[in-house]
């Protein structure tokens, strides 16, 4: 990057190995330009290598297995405008190699384990969110990718699942109380008995009480609305599509919940449901199907995973565009 920006705005990406980042990262290297946003991902700041964790008897998920203090001193000063020489977590090898220069850029994305787990860092965030899936799905998913992708017995993977679990409930989980916006994934409503998991009910949790955050909503503020799109203007196979929006309360904070439960079967209709979707933080109208046309082979494309993950990514947008315009004293176009 050859100039310094005037503000670095800091984005958190919260959530346990597998449950759709990278996806989600993409979608936000598509929105703001890869040249704009710098990724780091907080593996880095593990103090204990592999073998290291291995003889203390402690996960990387355990913030025993972290430097917090180098994370929240590096991310503060890259917020600040300075360069830090940022440690490197070798994850073929489980050893830490040497550090590298990190630049200041307009926008840096901390994401992995930990980003809204220390108080320090977390107040220095300019906008979280916490991907959170339901263990129904979770071991669903990770049956399938490492039965068919890595060899790995049903056993093993539930095994590798629990022996996870008491760590993950204790330092990873509890992060989504804090953060903006959670996206929720869930078992369907629409099948009885659903064992594949293939498809999906996705809740977009968003706080109320955010600075200059407006929760995206359907038809009617404040309401509690269900509907069923499913029709001529909507093609809908088995077993069908829901969406259900309305106020709720989330870990003690006055939350609105957006909810879609199934797939869209031809996303080039999805501008109907935009249309009746408000407060989405577009800068034309369709831009969100457009959005989700662009990349339909991203996992989630077709389902509430994807719609989620853009409009959080847009919501991400307007609050750069926020930032740095009230930086600049800009007024931003609306």
């Amino acid at each position: 990057m050859s100039t310094k920006p005037d503000r670095v705005v800091l984005i958190g990406v919260a959530g346990d190995s597998g449950c759709g980042k990278s996806t989600f990262l993409r979608r936000l290297a598509d929105l703001f330009g890869e040249d704009m946003m710098t990724v780091i991902c907080l593996d880095d700041y593990h103090s204990l290598d592999r073998k290291g964790r291995k003889a203390a008897g402690v996960t990387a998920l355990d913030p025993r297995a972290n430097n917090f203090d180098l994370m929240y001193e590096q991310v503060k000063a890259l917020k600040e405008g300075k360069s830090v020489d940022k440690p490197i977590y070798n994850h073929e090898t489980g050893e830490l190699d040497p550090p590298e220069r990190v630049d200041p850029n307009n926008i840096i994305v901390i994401e992995g384990l930990h980003p809204i787990y220390d108080e320090r860092v977390r107040n220095l965030l300019d906008f979280s969110v916490y991907l959170d899936i339901s263990d129904e799905v979770k071991i669903a998913w990770k049956i399938q990718r490492d039965m068919a992708e890595r060899g790995h017995t049903y056993e093993d993977v539930l095994a590798s699942i629990e022996s996870r679990r008491p760590d993950f409930e204790k330092y990873i989980d509890p992060q989504k109380q804090h953060a903006d916006v959670v996206i929720q994934i869930l078992p369907t409503n629409l099948i009885k008995d659903d064992k594949e998991r293939k498809i999906l009910r996705v809740q977009l949790i968003q706080r109320n009480d955010v600075d200059g955050f407006e929760p995206v909503y359907l038809f009617d503020e404040g309401s509690t609305i269900h509907w069923t799109p499913c029709g001529r203007k909507l093609t809908c196979s088995y077993p069908g599509l829901k969406l259900f929006y309305g106020p709720d309360n989330y870990y003690g904070h006055d939350v609105s919940v957006l909810e879609v439960d199934g797939r869209f079967d031809n996303l080039e209709e999805m501008i109907y449901v935009e249309g009746h979707l408000s407060n989405t933080s577009t800068k034309y109208y369709g831009e969100l199907a457009h959005l989700l046309l662009k990349h339909k082979e991203y996992p989630g494309a077709n389902d509430g995973t994807g719609l989620f993950q853009l409009l959080v990514g847009l919501k991400m947008r307007e609050a750069y565009e926020r930032l740095t315009a009230s930086d600049s004293k800009v007024p931003v176009e609306v």
